[in-house]
């Protein structure tokens, strides 16, 4: 694996390369994207695709990619802008492109803006409110885990977004009306740690979730979009979403081994079936 930085306009942009450039045997680079993950949840994944020349890389202002634009939010628009420049970079273009949750919503937006960069996306679980039928409630779910962080830290935030993420279907009356759940139920500090800028808890990622896609664009892009679904994350928010965008687009969600993480090795402690979930990558980026 080699490591690389591309400069850009606010940010450093950190990125690693594992095989040759240009690919070997006429197989396109096989780009993995995650939100607000970094390169190395991809590790795992990426050691069951030998042959292919795989890119992971820390979105600006995650891990190594220093931003040097004063701003601390996460943006699909702003992610897709600086993956169209890696790829140009690489001189290796189409890529295909895995994204994970706000992964494959910064896919979602690459292929509408830049069509020319994709020759397939596989976007598993992109949390988009705007595709669910109980938006309103989501937003107002979000808000809540949001809520719980900024009055008692990390460890409260991280329960209530658990509890949202893992509610099954609509978020009704029943869901609101849950007790604030106990962040040592799920082995976290009940201790405030004074941390307010998590990407994920905080405010700063809110527009990945926000995000509208643009039906017209993907559909009528020259991308094969492919829009994945985990096996257990079946009536889930991310299932939820899953299947929305897939309808959007007027096709069905593709099944995956696992969860929400399927790809994760055991040592991020949620781990996925990376071996099974690789297989089907695999038969899915089959032309």
């Amino acid at each position: 694996m080699e490591t690389h930085t591309l400069a850009l306009p606010g940010v450093d942009l950190v990125y690693d390369v594992r095989g040759p450039l240009p690919p070997a045997d006429g197989w396109p680079v096989l780009l993995m994207i995650g939100q607000p993950m970094t390169a190395d949840g991809f590790t795992a994944l990426a050691g069951h695709f030998p042959e292919r020349t795989i890119v992971t890389y820390d979105p600006r202002g995650l891990g190594r990619s220093v931003r040097t634009d004063g701003r601390t939010d996460n943006t699909p628009q702003q992610q897709a802008a600086d993956l169209h420049l890696l790829i140009e970079a690489l001189g290796a273009g189409p890529v295909d492109v895995f994204g994970s949750s706000g992964g494959a919503v910064t896919g979602l937006e690459l292929v509408a803006t830049h069509p020319g960069d994709v020759a397939t996306l596989v976007a598993h679980e992109p949390p988009i409110n705007a595709v669910l039928p109980d938006a309103a409630a989501a937003e107002r779910a979000r808000a809540g885990f949001h809520e719980a962080y900024q009055a008692k830290g990390t460890g409260a935030g991280m329960a209530a977004f658990i509890a949202m993420t893992s509610w099954q279907g609509e978020f009704t009356d029943e869901y609101f009306a849950q007790p604030e759940p106990d962040p040592a139920m799920f082995g976290m500090s009940t201790e405030d740690d004074g941390n307010r800028d998590d990407p994920l808890l905080s405010q700063a990622s809110w527009a990945v979730t926000d995000y509208r896609p643009d039906a017209a664009a993907l559909t009528a892009a020259p991308t094969r979009v492919v829009v994945a679904v985990g096996e257990e994350s079946a009536g889930t928010y991310t299932a939820r979403t899953a299947l929305g965008m897939a309808a959007l687009l007027g096709q069905e969600a593709v099944v995956f081994p696992s969860h929400h993480g399927g790809f994760l090795g055991g040592e991020y402690g949620y781990a996925g079936k990376p071996a099974e979930f690789a297989a089907r990558l695999h038969e899915v980026l089959l032309p």
